[in-house]
């Protein structure tokens, strides 16, 4: 008898926990937003990539797993790639974070430093400005948009983490600049290549604290900063 008021009651418990699981309206959105994008951009990834001539394979593994090359290669290049992401990541949740946990003119931070974010990590991942567009151009973007961002939230940004923003952006500043003139450089590539991958990583991951500080300004007390 014990037993059998026990098993009922596990059973109750069972249903009430798939009831809140199975909510039509959770479980649409969930579908809709999440699970059919990413099936329909997984299909048309395979489908895009096999009509210009690339294998099944070659879609789906990693390149360390089709090349036999150690999983470290190209390691500082893909931490970086990781910052910017981890920056986007932040920056898009807060953008998408209720109107009355977050003020209106931080979305407009965040749509910036996000939208930033992804077209450097999208540069760095697929070599955009090495291969697809003139590195001049990708540059001037980039300039605009830090320029922008800093004029339009000047005010926000001096008071919460002014010190991290100058200093990514002197940083990134200085990549580039041993980028544009790495051949006028008396050292060999290799070392031109270290002093511009450092300016690059060190200024991401100082740009994505600058993210963090000001998405934690947002929950932490000004004077408790």
């Amino acid at each position: 008898m014990v037993n059998l008021k026990k098993n009922m009651t596990n059973l109750k418990e069972m249903k009430l926990i798939l009831n809140q699981i199975l909510v039509s309206k959770k479980l649409i959105h969930c579908l809709l937003v999440v699970v059919i994008p990413a099936l329909i951009f997984y299909s048309l990834s395979i489908i895009r990539l096999r009509s210009v001539g690339f294998e099944i394979m070659e879609i789906l593994r990693d390149p360390a797993q089709q090349s036999g090359e150690s999983s470290f290669r190209g390691f500082l290049s893909n931490i970086g790639i990781w910052l910017w992401v981890c920056s986007a990541a932040i920056s898009y949740f807060f953008v998408l974070t209720s109107e009355t946990i977050i003020k209106k003119n931080f979305k407009g931070l965040f749509i910036l430093t996000g939208t930033l974010s992804m077209l450097l990590a999208v540069d760095d991942f697929f070599m955009i400005h090495d291969r697809y567009v003139s590195q001049k151009i990708c540059y001037l973007v980039y300039a605009i948009f830090i320029g922008f961002l800093f004029i339009r939230h000047f005010k926000m940004i001096i008071e919460i983490a002014g010190f991290a923003f100058l200093l990514a952006g002197v940083l990134l500043a200085s990549s580039i600049i041993t980028d544009l003139i790495q051949s006028k450089i008396p050292l060999d590539y290799q070392y031109t290549q270290i002093i511009e991958e450092g300016f690059k990583f060190i200024g991401a991951a100082t740009w994505l604290y600058f993210i963090g500080r000001v998405a934690s300004s947002l929950l932490i007390p000004i004077k408790e900063r």
